[in-house]
């Protein structure tokens, strides 16, 4: 069974073993969580009731993307800022879906 969820501003279609990485989330490595926006849920191409539907996660760890850099430059103004950027992620194994 494949489900659909949103966290982070951001959906995602997991399955029972899966990992995702998502925005940054609250709890340690080794706690479990619920995502429970779930959008859509179904199984062999047909869509299930959402009732009930709920996707059981675990915290693998809490980690950093990759780096973002950012240049900014105005031409003859002797202008140049070079800046990094690297946002805090978390990644989750999907334990169960339903």
């Amino acid at each position: 069974m494949f489900a659909v969820v949103r966290t982070g501003g951001k959906q995602y279609r997991v399955a029972a073993g899966d990992k995702i990485a998502v925005e940054k989330l609250a709890g340690e490595a080794g706690d479990k969580i619920t995502l429970g926006d779930v959008l859509l849920a179904g199984k062999d191409g047909e869509v299930a009731d959402l009732a009930g539907v709920t996707v059981a996660a675990e915290i693998i760890a809490q980690a950093k993307s990759e780096k973002v850099i950012v240049f900014k430059k105005r031409r003859r103004h002797n202008y140049r800022r070079k800046n990094g950027h690297r946002q805090q992620m978390t990644l989750l194994r999907i334990v169960s879906v339903g």
